[in-house]
């Protein structure tokens, strides 16, 4: 569940949350208007989930917003403006998550690290996609 949200000048640029003490069956725990969708499951075994499809729909975004999944280890995450202006350090830990929404960010690795990145496409490559500060 949510534990950190990182806002700057009103805007939410940033959530950390917990997999500890998910709640049963399927809570989504994302906005419906952010362009990356997530959520959990906590179902006993057994449990069937009807087969479905998703609906095409014409979909447009306009920014790449990610999650970084720390499965093993421990990340810092530092929050930056697109200026550089440094705004907070975030440390993330093992079965803990990171939602970039905007602004920018790096990486550090505290310890040794296995990690799980999901972001929305599709993706024009490093030269194209993003800009380094």
């Amino acid at each position: 569940m949510k534990i950190k949200e990182v806002t700057y000048n009103n805007e939410i640029i940033s959530e950390v949350y917990s997999l500890e003490d998910i709640p049963e069956g399927l809570s989504f725990l994302s906005d419906d208007k952010k362009f990356i969708q997530f959520g959990t499951w906590n179902y006993d075994k057994g449990t069937l989930l009807d087969a479905h499809y998703h609906n095409s729909f014409e979909r447009t975004s306009d920014i790449t917003q990610e999650i970084v999944l720390v499965l093993k280890g421990e990340v810092s995450c530092n929050l930056y403006t697109k200026n550089k202006e440094f705004i907070e350090k975030l440390v993330i830990k093992e079965n803990q998550f990171v939602v970039q929404y905007s602004f920018a960010h790096e990486y550090e690795i505290l310890k040794d690290s296995l990690v799980l990145e999901i972001k929305n496409g599709p993706y024009f490559g490093p030269e194209l996609d993003r800009t380094r500060i």
